[in-house]
């Protein structure tokens, strides 16, 4: 077990994410609390917040559900206990690797996007700089 166990409300101040936003992750079979509390509250561990904020990493990069769900089977299976033959674990590397292709690319369009941003900032800042002066 992977150390002491959180409640949701502490799971959503480390991650950041709403309390709906984790329960809807719940809802759609992306993470799984590892355990109830004797008065029936949910519980979390690191591995559970580590899955969360993979899912949040994915998010806004334009990732759907079931892509996220598709990465994280593979890096579960990488990262679990059972025997994988060199095949499987090969195949699943390679999932991982379009993924890391996928956000590369992501990643890309966004540093356009900033400096657009960025830029059309900077002529704003100059233009009300401007009208300052009588």
């Amino acid at each position: 077990m992977d150390g002491k166990h959180m409640q949701i409300g502490e799971v959503a101040a480390r991650t950041e994410l709403s309390l709906r936003t984790i329960r809807h992750y719940e809802e759609t079979g992306l993470v799984a609390p590892s355990a109830r509390s004797q008065g029936g509250f949910r519980l979390y561990t690191e591995t559970d917040v580590a899955r969360l904020m993979v899912i949040r990493r994915m998010k806004p990069l334009g990732f759907t559900l079931d892509q996220m769900r598709e990465l994280l089977d593979a890096t579960d299976r990488l990262d679990g206990d059972h025997q994988l033959d060199a095949g499987m674990r090969a195949e699943l590397l390679a999932r991982v690797r379009t993924y890391q292709q996928a956000a590369a690319e992501q990643v890309e369009k966004l540093r356009v996007q900033l400096a657009r941003a960025e830029d059309f900032e900077a002529t704003l800042r100059a233009r009300s700089d401007d009208t300052a002066a009588p």
